[in-house]
C-alpha cells in the first residue's frame, strides 16, 4: 500500500473522520463540491463537530504532495494523481420516500473524469444490493472511456459512523470491505485494514456487502417500531413504557430499545431503499413498511398526546406558548437532517400553538434553510404552557425545565430522560 494516494470523496459526518483516519497513514485529497466547507477545513474548524480542531490540524496540508497528509480542495484537478477514490456521499430519498441516487450519480461523475488505467473507485454510501456496479459503474464508464474490471475496478465498504459519538470512532468500527473481483477485495480490504484498529471482514462480493449495510439499520428500525408500538399500547393502559422495558431486560437475550423519534439520514432512510429494490422483484415487503410507518408517525402521535394532556388541564391550546426542546435527529450532535423533531413541532403549529425551539446543538440558519424554521441556541425566557423534550442532549438535564413551565403546565419527555415528574412520555 505504500503508492497508495487517497481521495475522499464528499467531507461530510461521514468523510471528513475517514479522510482524517487515512491521511495518518497516506496522502489523502479530501474533495467538497461546497468551498465554504472547504474553507472552515482549510483552517481546522469542523462544523459537524465530528472531528476536534486539534486532530484536523494534526494531519492537513496546505497544498497535494505524496507526503502524509490530508489536503482539503474543491479543485478536481488535484485528484488526478489519486488511485483510490472512496465516495462517502448521502444517499437520501425523495418527497415520495423513493432512492434518490443524484448524488451517487454526479460524485461518480467528478471521479470519471480523473479516472486512470488501474485506479480504484470504493463506495461507502449505503444502497441497496447492486447499486455499485449496476448504477455507479455505468456513469464511470461512460465519463472516462475506461472498460470495468478491465482498465479500473471499484469496491464497496459500507460507513458505519454513528455522528455524535465519541466512543465508536470509525477506526473502533469493523469494516465490511469488497471487491469487483477476488483480488481487488483484498486490496480494499488491505487497504481499510492498515487503518481500522477493530479489524475488517471481506465479503464475497460487492451486493453482499450492500445488502448487509442495508439491513442493519432496517433492522434496529423495526425494532424501535415495535417499541414505539408497546409506548402507545402501554400509554392506552396506563403502564410506564420505560419501566416495562427495564424490567424486561433484566433477561440477558432482550435487546435494548427504546421508543422515539426515529430520523437522520441511514436508519428513517435506509429500509425504503430495500423496500424499493424488493418491490423490483415483484415482492412487498410487509415487515419493513410496517415498521417505517410506525416510525414515521410518531411525530404526529407524541403532539397529540400532548396536545390531549393540555385539554385535561383546561389549557387553550390555540395561541398556547410550547417550547420544544431539540430539534437535531438525535442527540449531541448537530445534524438536522430528516429529523422527525420537525414533525412534532410542524403538527403543534398545525393546532394554532405558538411554538419556540431551542436546541444548542443546532444551526439556526440550516434549520431554516432546511425547514423554514425558526431556532435559538440560548434557554428561552419566560414560561410556557407546554415544554416537550424531543431530543435528549446532555444540556437539557442540567437545566430547571420545571421551571420555564406556567403553574399548570404540561412536561412530555419523548425521550424518557427526565427525573422529574412529567406528565407524558413515550
Amino acid at each position: 500500500m505504500n503508492n497508495s494516494k487517497i481521495a475522499v470523496i464528499g467531507l461530510g459526518y461521514v468523510g471528513l473522520p475517514l479522510a482524517r483516519l487515512f491521511a495518518t497513514k497516506y496522502p489523502v485529497v479530501g474533495f467538497d463540491i461546497n468551498p465554504d466547507r472547504i474553507s472552515e477545513l482549510q483552517k481546522g474548524t469542523d462544523s459537524t463537530m465530528e472531528v476536534s480542531r486539534e486532530l484536523l490540524l494534526e494531519v492537513t496540508k496546505k497544498e497535494a504532495s505524496s507526503e502524509v497528509g490530508l489536503f482539503c480542495t474543491n479543485n478536481l484537478d488535484s485528484l488526478k494523481d489519486c488511485n483510490y477514490f472512496i465516495v462517502t456521499v448521502p444517499t437520501p430519498v425523495d418527497s415520495t420516500n423513493r432512492p434518490d441516487l443524484t448524488p451517487l450519480y454526479k460524485s461518480s461523475e467528478t471521479v470519471g473524469k480523473v479516472l486512470k488505467k488501474g485506479d480504484i473507485v470504493i463506495y461507502e454510501s449505503t444502497v441497496y444490493p447492486g447499486v455499485t456496479e449496476e448504477e455507479c459503474v455505468p456513469v464511470l464508464e461512460k465519463v472516462s472511456g475506461l472498460k470495468f474490471n478491465i482498465d479500473f475496478f471499484v469496491g464497496y465498504s459500507p460507513e458505519r459512523i454513528n455522528p455524535g459519538d465519541k466512543e465508536h470512532t470509525v477506526e473502533k468500527i469493523l469494516k465490511v470491505t469488497a471487491g469487483s473481483t477476488p483480488e481487488i477485495g483484498k486490496k480494499v480490504d488491505q487497504l481499510y485494514a492498515s487503518v481500522i484498529k477493530a479489524g475488517t471482514h471481506l465479503a464475497p462480493s460487492i451486493k453482499v456487502a450492500e445488502a448487509a449495510k442495508v439491513i442493519e439499520n432496517s433492522q434496529r428500525d423495526i425494532n424501535i417500531a415495535f417499541v414505539n408500538e408497546l409506548a402507545k399500547i402501554f400509554n392506552l393502559m396506563g403502564v410506564d413504557t420505560n419501566e416495562v422495558l427495564e424490567a424486561a431486560g433484566t433477561k440477558w437475550n432482550f435487546l435494548p430499545f427504546k421508543p422515539g423519534l426515529v430520523g437522520g439520514h441511514c436508519i428513517g432512510v435506509d429500509p425504503y431503499y430495500l423496500a424499493q429494490k424488493a418491490q423490483e422483484y415483484g415482492y412487498h415487503p410487509e415487515i419493513i413498511l410496517a415498521g417505517r410507518r410506525m416510525n414515521d408517525g410518531m411525530g404526529k402521535y407524541v403532539s397529540a398526546e400532548v396536545i390531549k394532556l393540555m385539554v385535561q388541564e383546561d389549557i387553550k391550546v390555540k395561541g398556547a406558548d410550547i417550547l420544544v426542546l431539540g430539534v437535531t435527529f438525535k442527540e449531541n450532535c448537530p445534524d438536522v437532517r430528516n429529523t422527525k423533531a420537525v414533525d412534532v413541532i410542524n403538527n403543534l403549529k398545525s393546532y394554532g400553538a405558538n411554538v419556540t425551539v431551542f436546541d444548542p446543538w443546532a444551526e439556526p440558519s440550516e434549520v431554516m434553510h432546511e425547514y423554514q424554521l425558526e431556532t435559538i441556541k440560548t434557554p428561552p425566557s419566560g414560561t410556557f404552557d407546554a415544554v416537550v423534550l424531543a431530543v435528549s442532549h446532555k444540556e437539557f438535564l442540567d437545566i430547571d425545565i420545571r421551571g420555564m413551565l406556567k403553574p399548570n403546565g404540561i412536561l412530555y419527555d419523548v425521550k424518557g430522560i427526565l427525573e422529574c415528574k412529567v406528565e407524558g412520555r413515550l
